[in-house]
């Protein structure tokens, strides 16, 4: 067997094995969502949503309330998300996507790094990367290549107007429906069952299970989508009928998520996508239930870390945006969910972590190499914060930068000539701007200077001086 750490072993040291001993190797279930917003559990806050069986995740487990992606090289974020997935490597290292294949020629990639180390591993649902899932896991289930599921014209500029043509339950209109079954339901099926099959030896598992839910067009059954009304959601409080300078951010009309819906944004409008976007992840929530019920049923769940999270977050009305190519907290942000042997119940962890840590947290327990370009999880986990990051950095394109600085955030917009300011620990949902405050001035040419600090760290060729000279 690999080495295995003595802080991993601290983690697990609940799992034992038939013949009584210790330190048996937790299996590692990740279920990966897309699109999922940071505010869209209700043991997390929100009193809107129904979803009982994430809840219990947050229960059984520690959630990590200031996970932070890293943004992305164009519109498909998810893409950039993946890639940093699959390799451990950060934005800049990613090669646009290019090192997934590169790393898989290699053996590198995390689920090759996890097989190295003596685990049987197994893929089903959103791929959207390159390279071929079957080359680089022992199974797979449905792999949808696909970035999205196709959707017809009547899924966009939707407002509730009457004579609308759009259903989000009607089969018919395809979408998460093509090929007879919800995919979410899919994925879901494939998985319990793969989770529920007796293992001929006691090999650890490695199955990552990525769900095209709860990513547009917002699908879901009927009775899923009836208990989420228009008139019964409410809009968010950083709601706005346009986001100021949108088409230099890159998130203007012609960007394809922000089509969803009609402009200027309507309460109306958002209180519909809220509703189907509510729907399809109280959906989600019921297929990700089978899946941990039949963990449950398999024998093993005393000996499965659970990690849970999505590849970005998703506005849906929250600033004038539909997308997630902002740097606002709603989409540059996720849940993360760790649940398993030596996890701490009911845990909250407070400090800006990346989702793509639990990449050397995963390593790290299987007594692989965890080196990567993110940081394990497990210090955090046994109360350490001496470990954690004083800042992180966010991108989208060449249009948005930020830095995330303790409690406070920065937001630079180099095309539009634009900062932000916010305060995060007293205004979360980023409606007051403190850019402009002369009594903030230093804290606004610090959070920047730290900003281009991170580029020159993380290689990003960006040049923000015409900006910095404005501040």
């Amino acid at each position: 067997m690999p080495r295995f750490p003595a802080l991993a072993l601290a983690l697990t040291l609940a799992v034992a094995s038939p013949g009584g001993a210790t330190g048996v190797r937790p299996d590692i279930l990740v279920l990966f969502a897309d699109d999922l917003a940071p505010d869209t559990i209700a043991a997390l806050g929100n009193p809107e949503i129904r979803t009982p069986n994430l809840d219990r995740l947050v229960a059984r487990g520690t959630s990590f309330d200031r996970a932070y992606g890293m943004g992305g090289w164009g519109g498909a974020i998810c893409v950039a998300s993946r890639a940093m997935l699959l390799t451990g490597r950060t934005l800049w290292d990613c090669d646009d996507g290019r090192s997934v294949k590169a790393d898989a020629d290699k053996g590198r990639l995390w689920p090759q790094r996890m097989a190295a180390a003596g685990y049987r591993t197994y893929f089903a649902g959103k791929w959207h990367n390159t390279g071929k899932p079957a080359a680089i896991f022992d199974e797979t289930g449905t792999v949808r290549d696909r970035g999205m599921p196709s959707a017809g014209k009547d899924a966009y500029q939707r407002a509730g107007a009457p004579g609308e043509r759009w259903s989000p339950s009607d089969p018919a209109k395809g979408g998460h429906w093509e090929g007879g079954r919800h995919w979410t339901e899919v994925t879901a099926d494939e998985a319990a069952a793969r989770v529920a099959r007796r293992e001929p030896d006691d090999r650890p598992r490695f199955l990552l299970v990525a769900f095209n839910a709860p990513h547009d067009p917002r699908q879901s059954p009927r009775e899923f989508v009836e208990q989420y009304p228009p008139g019964k959601v409410s809009v968010p409080a950083n709601f706005l009928p346009a986001y100021p300078n949108a088409e230099a951010i890159g998130c203007g009309k012609s960007l394809r998520d922000e089509q969803l819906a009609p402009f200027p944004r309507t309460r109306e409008a958002v209180r519909l996508h809220r509703g189907e976007y509510y729907a399809i992840i109280a959906h989600l929530d019921a297929q990700i239930g089978r899946i941990l019920d039949a963990l449950e049923k398999s024998g093993r769940a005393d000996r499965t870390l659970v990690i849970f999270s999505s590849d970005n977050g998703l506005a849906v009305g929250q600033h004038g945006l539909m997308g997630k190519q902002s740097l606002h907290e709603h989409s540059l942000r996720m849940p993360l969910i760790l649940a398993g042997p030596g996890v701490p119940a009911g845990g909250r962890v407070g400090v800006p972590v990346h989702i793509f840590d639990v990449v050397p947290t995963a390593l790290e327990l299987a007594g692989a190499d965890p080196a990567t370009g993110f940081r394990s999880l497990l210090p955090l986990l046994r109360g350490d914060e001496s470990s954690a990051r004083e800042a992180l950095i966010g991108s989208y394109m060449n249009l948005q930068r930020a830095v995330v600085l303790r409690e406070w955030k920065l937001i630079a917009y180099p095309k539009a000539g634009v900062v932000r300011l916010y305060n995060l620990a007293e205004d979360p949902l980023e409606t007051r701007d403190l850019a402009a405050d002369p009594a903030h001035a230093d804290r606004r040419r610090q959070l920047f200077r730290r900003l281009q600090e991170l580029q020159r760290q993380h290689g990003d060729k960006l040049d923000l001086a015409a900006l910095g000279r404005t501040l």
